[in-house]
């Protein structure tokens, strides 16, 4: 008998300062597309949001209170949306995400959000490692331009890297 497929869509980092630094996260316009109509999906099938708040410390643009930790308007969570607040990369490191997910029974995460290289990559790698099925949006993570690559360069080398590790599904492609 196979175990119930019981899923989550995790939503990383969807604040306000990703999207007003500088210069917004690469592909900021069809992110935000791509993430609501996700996010819509999930409420039609009865699936749990989980919203992942970055604090940063005090004086960045993510200190929590500040304009810019706020989660991004047109993404506003309902108020039965769960919205885990963390200090690290690793969505599950010191927060209470595992045992909101154990208490509804999850056991599949679907995940989309920001940072690609940094707080998706993590946090991806770590629910792979505690055994959940991870689909990671392929077209729905994003990041800034570094130094020496591309935004675009960087998304699609966590793909690839990633890929050996979930499933990798564009965001058109998912089915709660």
């Amino acid at each position: 008998m196979s175990e119930i497929n019981t899923p989550a869509l995790l939503v990383i980092d969807a604040q306000v300062n990703m999207f007003d630094q500088a210069g917004p996260v690469y592909d900021a316009v069809g992110l935000i597309t791509r993430l609501k109509s996700l996010i819509d999906r999930a409420y039609t099938a009865g699936v749990p949001v989980i919203y992942i708040q970055n604090n940063g410390p005090e004086g960045e643009v993510d200190e929590p209170g500040s304009p810019g930790w706020k989660i991004l308007p047109a993404l506003q969570p309902h108020p039965a949306d769960i919205v885990i607040e963390k200090t690290t990369p690793d969505s599950f490191h010191q927060t209470p995400l595992q045992a909101e997910l154990t208490a509804r029974g999850v056991n599949s995460l679907v995940i989309a959000g920001l940072q690609t290289d940094w707080c998706v990559q993590a946090t991806t790698r770590q629910a792979a490692a505690l055994g959940y099925a991870v689909t990671l949006v392929r077209d729905c993570h994003s990041t800034f331009d570094s130094k020496t690559r591309t935004a675009r360069e960087i998304i699609d080398e966590h793909n690839n890297q990633l890929e050996p590790v979930v499933n990798l599904k564009n965001a058109v492609e998912i089915n709660f």
